[in-house]
């Protein structure tokens, strides 16, 4: 990449390989007092004018959310229009979370007397985003204003009705089931890359059905189409589209003033080139993040939007390197330096912190994973002895169904831990059942969540509710539609209920949050109809109800609650109760933003990490190197590396059960080693640790036990 002209901001020099070290320095500025706090780097972006677009590349622990808040705190303070700001993140708690820091540092900066001056009206999820301004343009793109958005189970469902219909699924050879036509269909669009390529890349055993597939995502999308449903893709995919007429890119560009994009390494090409396409002179365009963390691939997302951002302007981005860490000891970020310094393409960066430190983070070798889990949770008791409670510890892992052997351990110990990824909120039944209900109520087109909400009145079955939703789907008015149907017998005495709901909801002036209680009301005695546990299930629809307040409308409420649901409902995530101490196991996936005091990284082995499903390409294999990378800056004081040196592996075909040997992760090559102290557990003994014992006189016992029976 060629050095970009505007020094003032290129705080690094923009070839990727050139030591740090000669980086330009330039005179700091005197800040403005809201500015005081940050450090020169951090400044420097804050107040970058806009005329060029701005890269922050932010390292881990370096600040970035702070950054990224002053920055657009001082484009308030500097006269923006807050209303014309866009601030695009991953997920709706970090847009609040940064409006509610913007809001302070404002409010700060005036005196106290900016209530509600810096209230970010267009911020949140690319897909939440996209979500709002479909709705403003609907009419004129030929939607209709009143889409409903299917979540991903939904989505699969209606993808499984497409495919029957056509045939697909009474295949002789085995056509993919629905989640993954879905995942097909989904890495396609995200990517933005062809059928075949996906298929050749991600979805090898499933390359002789591209021409069925083609037909099965063509009718999927005409089904959508025809119950005014969009998919979690399609907000992003029309979104796209949208933008590439150029009079609609124009107005939608016009509307923001500065477009801000928090972790842009996590996003696909289809995000990107919705920016590109909102913001295509760069003016007035921030985006934020780190190559050295990109490791969402299987979501579709690339490294080479960040890699490439600078590039797609002319003169090229202007680039702010975020080096300072305020997270880990300095032994530790000398670790994860040379760990990092031997990817393949990256921006040049060195970690550093004023945490001084004695201990160099350990790599332990151990016999195998029975021996890791006893290591593990011994380090873990010795720490909490020491005054470390449980909660600032965590054990993090490349997969799942690494942490087996440990959870084991743990339970046996008594040792209360939460491990992340399990049972989400909306996957409970008695969940999706009331936002089913209210879905198609919604929109009575919603074939998907009509079909599940009419099977929950007895005497109901498939069936009949799809005469019912076929009569809908050519029916002017829905509602006369459902007067005019007649139920099953069983069915009738909860007919008339369901009438009175769909009356009260389909009427123009429904209120809200009110609709959402008499949706409930209809359906406890389903639930407890159906479910045996209906009072702790009924504990999950008052937390529902709860989220439900504090939305203004219904449609808000489906379409946040879709994109960015609670992470687990409360009488099956198996959380302790708040007050409690627990242990923290995580994915490495899951803990990307997290920090702990101790971090234990499990099966450090070439086959766990790199996963030897991903190691088909380079581009793979450099992930894996920043999953480790990753899975090292997530700790604070003590960060102990475990390698475990063999594995017990079951029924391998030809070779049934067996003991296979592993060697250390090919990421901690010997040349990095100095920076960890390498040690094995446990220690050997001494090795004059067994007394010497004298001669004995030799005894025939075998003799001695015949004497004793004659």
């Amino acid at each position: 990449m060629p050095a970009s002209p505007d020094l003032d901001l290129d705080l690094l020099p923009a070839d990727a390989g050139t030591d740090a070290a000669t980086a330009t320095v330039l005179p700091e500025p005197a800040p403005a007092a809201h500015l005081a706090g940050l450090n020169p780097e951090q400044r420097a972006a804050a107040e970058h004018d806009g005329e060029r677009p701005l890269l922050i590349i932010a390292g881990a622990g370096s600040g970035k959310t702070n950054t990224l808040a002053h920055r657009v705190a001082h484009l308030v303070l500097s006269g923006t229009d807050p209303r014309r700001i866009l601030l695009l993140t991953f997920s709706r708690r970090a847009a609040a979370e940064m409006g509610r820091r913007v809001e302070r540092i404002v409010d700060r900066a005036v005196g106290g007397s900016g209530a509600g001056r810096a209230a970010l009206q267009w911020s949140g999820t690319f897909h939440a985003i996209g979500a709002r301004l479909l709705r403003e343009y609907a009419e004129t793109i030929g939607l209709s204003p009143a889409f409903t958005i299917s979540d991903r189970g939904d989505a699969a469902d209606l993808m499984h009705m497409v495919r029957h219909d056509l045939g697909l699924s009474e295949q002789t050879a085995r056509f993919p089931r629905k989640e993954t036509c879905l995942a097909i269909y989904s890495r396609a669009v995200n990517t933005q890359a062809p059928l075949d390529e996906v298929l050749r890349r991600h979805f090898p055993r499933y390359a002789m059905w591209e021409e069925a597939l083609r037909t099965l995502f063509a009718a999927y999308v005409e089904a959508k189409q025809d119950q005014q449903v969009l998919d979690y893709d399609d907000l992003l995919l029309y979104w796209a589209q949208a933008l590439g007429e150029p009079a609609l890119a124009a107005d939608m560009g016009a509307r923001f003033d500065h477009v801000l994009v928090d972790e842009y390494q996590d996003t696909n090409a289809l995000q990107a080139s919705i920016l590109l396409a909102l913001k295509p002179d760069g003016r007035g365009l921030t985006v934020v993040g780190d190559d050295a963390q990109s490791i969402y691939a299987f979501r579709g997302a690339t490294v080479r939007n960040i890699l490439d951002f600078p590039e797609h302007f002319s003169p090229p981005a202007a680039r702010v390197t975020l080096e300072r860490n305020y997270r880990s000891t300095q032994p530790i970020l000398a670790a994860a330096n040379a760990v990092i310094a031997q990817a393949a393409e990256r921006y040049s960066k060195e970690l550093w912190s004023e945490r001084a430190s004695a201990e160099k983070p350990g790599v332990v070798v151990v016999a195998d994973e029975a021996e890791q889990a006893r290591y593990v949770v011994e380090r873990i008791l010795e720490r909490r002895e020491a005054g470390l409670a449980l909660l600032s510890q965590a054990v993090l892992f490349r997969a799942a169904d690494h942490s087996a052997q440990l959870e084991i351990e743990l339970t046996r110990r008594n040792i209360p831990f939460v491990k992340f990824g399990g049972l989400k909120f909306l996957e409970s039944g008695h969940v999706k059942d009331v936002l089913a209900m209210l879905r198609w109520l919604q929109n009575p087109r919603d074939r998907i969540a009509g079909f599940r909400a009419l099977q929950l009145l007895p005497g109901f079955g498939p069936k009949t509710a799809g005469r019912m939703l076929d009569a809908i789907a050519v029916a002017t008015q829905p509602l006369f539609a459902l007067e005019s149907f007649t139920p099953p017998a069983a069915a009738e005495p909860a007919w008339a209920d369901l009438l009175a709901l769909a009356r009260a909801l389909l009427a123009p002036a429904s209120s809200w949050p009110a609709g959402f209680e008499q949706v409930v009301a209809w359906y406890l005695p389903h639930l407890e109809r159906m479910h045996d546990d209906a009072a702790a299930r009924q504990a999950d629809l008052q937390q529902l109800e709860r989220i439900a307040a504090t939305y203004a409308s219904r449609e808000r409420f489906l379409t946040e609650l879709t994109l960015d649901p609670p992470d687990a409902s409360s009488d099956e995530s198996g959380v302790p109760l708040r007050d409690e101490d627990y242990l923290i196991l995580s994915t490495i996936h899951s803990a990307k933003g997290q920090e702990w005091k101790a971090v234990y990284l499990l099966n450090a082995v070439d086959g766990c990490l790199p996963s030897d499903l991903a190691t088909g390409t380079t581009e793979e294999i450099e992930e894996e190197r920043r999953l480790l990378y990753v899975a090292m800056t997530r700790a604070r004081d003590h960060l102990d590396v475990v390698v475990p040196q063999r594995f017990y592996v079951h029924q391998q075909p030809g070779y049934g059960d067996r003991h296979v040997y592993a060697s250390r992760t090919r990421f901690l090559p010997n040349r990095v080693m100095g920076n960890f102290h390498s040690r094995a557990w446990p220690p050997p003994p001494p090795v004059d640790a067994a007394p010497a014992r004298s001669a004995l006189p030799a005894v025939d016992l075998a003799a001695k036990m015949r004497k004793m029976w004659r």
